[in-house]
């Protein structure tokens, strides 16, 4: 990721989106991958058309756990993380809300945050469970 200015949502799946510009990175929250002592298999669903908010991007997978990572807005993946195409799924358990990010996507509407959750309320609700 890059070093510009930049605004980070979760949503209350336990996703997050990294706004920059047009463009942003989602990833999954380490709150989620709770349970997971490592990540044995990530599966990219078709990611060739527009994805709707909530749309699967990937089912993430360590023995029986299996989770979605979800998209978090509306808009396309224009790069996956290389780090996960050649089957290194470290970065995920070891930095899942920086370097572990799973796409990069455009953005149909870059200024809508509808449904998102702002990082101080988020911690907040994490901190609730």
């Amino acid at each position: 990721m890059n070093s510009t200015k930049t605004e980070v949502f979760y949503t209350t799946d336990h996703d997050w989106i990294e706004f920059q510009g047009s463009v942003a990175y989602v990833g999954v929250c380490s709150f989620k991958l709770t349970g997971f002592r490592q990540i044995q298999e990530i599966v990219f669903n078709d990611l060739t058309r527009e994805l709707k908010q909530g749309d699967c991007i990937a089912s993430i997978r360590y023995n029986d756990y299996r989770i979605e990572a979800r998209m978090p807005v509306d808009g396309k993946v224009i790069q996956v993380n290389d780090k996960y195409l050649s089957g290194s799924f470290n970065a995920l358990r070891e930095d899942a809300e920086g370097d572990g990010w799973l796409c990069l996507i455009a953005l149909s509407s870059p200024e809508n945050r509808q449904g998102l959750i702002p990082p101080d309320q988020y911690k907040f609700r994490i901190r609730e469970n």
